[in-house]
């Protein structure tokens, strides 16, 4: 297939599993950011210690952001820019750190998700991450094998509430979920969480730019069986697709294969019930919790 872009990562952007790529402090873009922010730093005659207390970070943290080795938040970048008089220099990079709290197999597809028009989903193993709830998010984080440091844990859920913010989009981008049933049997993290979850699902399926659907369990014709998938669409281009199995994840161009992704999208949707009948399947679901 030609136009595939294929990283190594974890079988899912949406589930935690063992065998994910983190991302890669010390190297990229990282780097670089932290060479450009201590250039700047010396240029303006401040020591570690003085550019942490005048931007709330301890000396160690800020060291860290130099040598690469954590990802500074957005509000920092605007904070040491600012201080440092670097004239716009380091915030002109904040969007591709940012893009480093993904795993590197995911951040090309962050990147698509966030420009899309319209996204479809299919989601097969747990809730979408566009549609978790924080508390979610941290169960699943921390059902990974080998176990993730809390720190890791704590970038990971900050990167996937960031995703959220495709919600909030001028114009809003149309998105459509097909979400397995067993999906919403699987209480991840607890009863208490997964009430939490369900709830979020309500409120979001309430969003007049968001369907919901769900695809029942004993349906005997599923187009689906394949896998979990996603479909996006940005404004002027072709429509991509984003698949995941077994420790590889694809970003999928080829248009007759697309094609073929989008065709199967569509029967998943005519198989599985109406947005209205799912959120209805929602509230009875959380009212038996």
């Amino acid at each position: 297939m030609s136009e595939l872009v294929r990283e190594p990562g974890e079988t899912t952007a949406e589930r935690g599993e063992p065998g994910a790529a983190s991302p890669e402090p010390g190297t990229g873009i990282l780097r670089v950011f932290g060479r450009q922010m201590k250039l700047c730093r010396v240029r303006a005659g401040l020591e570690r210690p003085e550019v942490g207390a005048r931007t709330g970070y301890s000396p160690s943290t800020i060291a860290a952001y130099e040598q690469g080795r954590r990802i500074p938040p957005p509000r920092f970048i605007d904070a040491v820019d600012e201080l440092l008089d670097a004239g716009g220099l380091l915030k002109e990079m904040k969007e591709e750190v940012a893009r480093a709290q993904y795993p590197a197999f995911f951040r090309d597809a962050a990147r698509l998700e966030a420009e899309a028009v319209e996204l479809w989903v299919y989601g097969t193993h747990a809730v979408p991450g566009l549609l978790q709830t924080e508390e979610y998010m941290r169960a699943v984080f921390e059902m990974w094998r080998p176990l993730l440091d809390e720190e890791t844990i704590q970038q990971r859920v900050a990167a996937r509430l960031a995703r959220q913010e495709v919600f909030a989009r001028k114009p809003a981008p149309l998105v459509s979920f097909v979400i397995d049933e067993s999906v919403l049997r699987r209480p991840l993290g607890g009863r208490a969480v997964m009430r939490g979850q369900m709830e979020q699902l309500l409120l979001v399926g309430a969003y007049r730019n968001v369907e919901i659907q769900v695809m029942p369990l004993d349906r005997e014709d599923n187009a689906g069986v394949d896998g979990p998938f996603t479909v996006l669409h940005r404004d002027g281009d072709d429509q991509m697709a984003y698949l995941e199995a077994q420790g590889r994840s694809t970003i999928v161009a080829e248009r007759t294969e697309v094609r073929g992704i989008v065709s199967r999208y569509g029967i998943l949707r005519a198989q599985a019930l109406t947005p209205r009948e799912s959120l209805a399947y929602i509230e009875k679901s959380l009212e038996e919790l």
